[in-house]
């Protein structure tokens, strides 16, 4: 679907996944007429080029940023909120400035700082897309890396409305749903739910380590558990180093949290008390009952079904392909078993019950074994 272009030049800083797949998208959905994408690996640029994320390669910032209506810093963060002085000083005072960082206080510190030493300033609007993928670079760029994403939005105090009302707009534009916060209280949120799972499975996977060093063969045991928990302790250093040293105080506050939480567990199993145990579990279990299914941000969560599919060759797109003969929009598919020549257990997400319900009756026609699941 086409839109009507929402800005005519916006510069991309850092054309990698997320510079890249914002690119691809908004080229294609034509909300922006014009993108020229700024980094110093003149390599990259020419495959952004060729990819189609960018309509314009430029080494020179102040080149890339003059004409633009829209900026957005797509570099790591410790890049980001040293180019930001940069930007803002060449900046037309109309342009809107933006980010996509994974931590939104210090970048917005430094760029109020720029902006006070101009009048007429350009704004700074702060974001953060719930998006990622497992490869990095432009080569990974995906037009629909943001569907359904929430895309945090972090304006400053007396932000004007036509900027955020741009910026929203420019979000939608790439599927995803806009939630504004101020920048401390989204650094408090996602070092809850992002940076501290990160330390904990770092943390878990080295115990597991001097387990092994200590008793060769304890990691052969490993399961899906232990594979779930620790899946992001794969994650590079070099990606984290900077979102720790932006978000050291509310992440050691966590840090702290979950070191008491583990302590009363290590008391009540110290002591035997299994009354205690219980009530940790039975919190654990209410606070994760109400996590949403979906993965990517804040969105509510999805009315499932759980089916068996046997292990044979276009089976999921026949079955999907059956539901939107219907008219039903599977908004989610995830593979949670799988055994080589005998088949597995697939969720499928709707955004609906109702949809869930008239799939479960199409699919149940079908011979599937299909279960709801809340």
């Amino acid at each position: 679907m086409s839109l009507a272009p929402i800005a005519r030049r916006v510069a991309i800083v850092g054309v990698g996944l997320i510079g890249g797949s914002l690119g691809l998208r908004w080229r294609a959905q034509g909300a922006v007429e014009h993108v020229v994408g700024f980094g110093r690996n003149r390599a990259n640029l020419d495959r952004a080029l060729e990819l189609g994320a960018i309509d314009e390669a430029s080494s020179d910032l102040a080149a890339a940023v003059v004409s633009a209506e829209v900026v957005v810093l797509c570099a790591p963060i410790s890049t980001c909120i040293a180019l930001a002085p940069d930007v803002v000083r060449v900046a037309a005072p109309e342009c809107l400035i933006t980010d996509v960082g994974s931590t939104k206080a210090e970048i917005a510190a430094a760029a109020a700082t720029a902006i006070a030493r101009r009048s007429p300033a350009p704004v700074f609007i702060g974001g953060h897309p719930m998006a990622g993928a497992e490869r990095a670079g432009v080569e990974a760029a995906d037009p629909y890396l943001f569907e359904n994403a929430v895309w945090v939005l972090c304006p400053p105090p007396q932000c004007p409305p036509p900027a955020l009302g741009r910026l929203t707009a420019l979000v939608e534009a790439t599927g995803a749903h806009a939630v504004v916060l101020d920048a401390a209280r989204h650094d408090r949120h996602v070092a809850a739910i992002s940076h501290l799972p990160q330390l904990v499975a770092v943390a878990l996977a080295e115990t597991a380590g001097d387990g092994e060093a200590a008793d060769v063969g304890l990691l052969a045991l490993a399961g899906g558990g232990f594979r779930d928990t620790t899946r992001i302790a794969s994650s590079p250093a070099e990606m984290w180093l900077d979102v720790l040293a932006t978000n050291r105080g509310p992440i050691l506050a966590n840090i702290d949290t979950m070191q008491r939480r583990l302590a009363e567990l290590r008391a009540a199993v110290q002591s035997g008390d299994a009354g205690g145990v219980r009530r940790h579990f039975e919190a654990a279990h209410r606070v994760r009952g109400r996590v949403p299914v979906r993965q990517k941000g804040l969105l509510p969560a999805y009315h499932d079904l759980v089916l068996f599919v046997p292990d044979r060759p276009g089976v999921i797109g026949t079955l999907c392909g059956a539901l939107g003969d219907r008219g039903i929009n599977v908004q989610d598919i995830e593979i949670l078993r799988l055994r080589e020549g005998e088949g597995g257990t697939l969720r499928l997400g709707f955004a609906r019950a109702e949809q869930a319900a008239a799939a479960e009756q199409v699919l149940t026609d079908l011979s599937y074994r299909v279960q709801r699941r809340s």
